[in-house]
């Protein structure tokens, strides 16, 4: 049975958990497959927003099971604090919940190295989210690090006093002033551990082999955006995972030939949270409508996103290097109202017209080229079916897929996922 791919085409937060959520039921294995609770997916539904930020997002409904891969990175805190807000809802995690035991631990620690490096950076700060992302995957990559696994063993918590020493001695290197009380940060987080040790652990590459062999149906789910990729985004202001479509075989032992569908999400217009570069980036009043209009704050950090207008340069990169088949649009009822909409088609690198993604694309080197297309007024919200799409809907729609190759199969009119129209 193949294995079905769903992953971000931006910078992150196109939109991905509702997406999941609504293709959820299509499937009996939705599985996570890297980074950490730096992700924040936002599913709607019976009026009450969900916030998931390691758990994938098929945890509601009834008959998924939900596995995190080896590729992510787990924060034992909020890992915690996610499975008591599913108390709430009954959900029955215990048996729908399968943990990889080959995925990686945050410790308390990284949470602080994380802070001490980006501070030590001063103005040349990343953005990070300060969540311990990277400093956990530079101990994976470093191989010192700590898995799920290690949890079966009688000395995981010598190997943690390793660790967090070493940590700690890291910390003092940097030199800055990070306030912090480790006793009480270890307090909450050798509980959230107890917490975690209830749960199933699994060899996930095995479990999703045996899967595939019983003909179950899985949907690999990523976190971040492709233009937050370690290799191939927009670097150093990335993430510390492959967020890209060969991430989904790391991340859970599947074999690329036994990928089928990538589902690639987009939002009708480009946001971006945190620093780095942004070539359509606006600056003017549009671009706080987006925002305000959008609600565009992020799922995780609250932080505002930056919006600009559709950059098909970046989306078109995407897609070749995830070979993703079918498209998904997402906030297409935020751009009603707007009188014109402009298309970034190409660049202005370094005085020459281009129209692909170059190695750097600062604002220094990189000006966009737009085109211009007609907006509408209609409201999207109410509306079932593409039948009653505006015209210059169905256009812009069309134009997207002309320039990129690759048919548009999904528009979501809002934030609830009954508001999903499948073309």
């Amino acid at each position: 049975m193949a294995v079905n791919l769903l992953l971000g085409l931006q910078w992150g937060d196109e939109g991905k958990g509702k997406i999941v959520d609504v293709l959820t039921s299509k499937y009996d294995i939705i599985a996570r497959f890297q980074g950490g609770p730096n992700a924040g997916h936002t599913l709607e539904f019976d009026g009450i927003k969900h916030v998931l930020h390691t758990i994938p997002s098929g945890i509601f409904h009834k008959n998924a099971i939900n596995v995190v891969g080896n590729g992510v990175v787990i924060d034992p805190v909020i890992f915690k604090k996610e499975l008591d807000n599913l108390d709430k809802y009954n959900i029955d995690y215990q048996s729908k919940l399968l943990i990889s035991r080959k995925a990686h631990i945050i410790l308390p620690t990284h949470r602080i190295l994380d802070a001490a490096s980006e501070t030590a950076k001063g103005k040349a700060k990343i953005g990070s989210t300060l969540k311990g992302i990277g400093p956990t995957y530079m101990d994976k990559t470093g191989r010192n690090g700590l898995r799920i696994g290690d949890l079966e063993l009688d000395n995981w918590k010598e190997k943690y006093r390793n660790l967090a020493n070493k940590h700690e001695s890291m910390i003092a290197f940097y030199n800055v002033d990070i306030q912090y009380d480790l006793p009480e940060l270890e307090k909450e987080f050798f509980e959230a551990i107890k917490v975690l040790k209830s749960l199933t652990f699994i060899d996930s590459e095995e479990y999703l082999q045996q899967a595939q062999n019983d003909g179950k149906s899985i949907l690999a789910e990523g976190a971040q955006g492709s233009l937050l990729d370690i290799d191939f985004g927009t670097y150093p202001f990335v993430t510390s995972s492959n967020t890209t479509a060969a991430g989904a075989c790391t991340g859970l032992g599947v074999a690329p030939n036994k990928i089928k569908e990538v589902f690639g999400i987009f939002k009708a217009y480009t946001t971006r949270v945190g620093s780095g570069p942004f070539p359509t980036e606006l600056f003017d009043e549009t671009g706080e409508r987006m925002a305000k209009i959008g609600n565009e704050f992020g799922a995780t950090t609250g932080r505002p996103r930056r919006c600009g207008w559709l950059d098909l340069v970046v989306l078109k990169y995407a897609v070749q290097i995830n070979g993703v088949t079918q498209l998904m649009m997402m906030k297409g009822d935020v751009l009603s109202g707007f009188d014109k909409l402009k298309v970034c088609t190409k660049y202005n690198y370094k005085g020459k017209e281009i129209d692909y993604l170059p190695f750097s694309i600062e604002e220094e080197n990189v000006t966009p080229i737009y085109d211009e297309v007609e907006g509408w007024e209609e409201d999207l919200t109410k509306m079932t079916s593409e039948d009653q799409f505006p015209e210059n809907l169905k256009k812009y729609i069309k134009y997207i897929e002309d320039f990129i190759g690759v048919p548009i199969k999904v528009v979501s009119v809002g934030p609830d996922r009954k508001q999903t129209i499948l073309r």
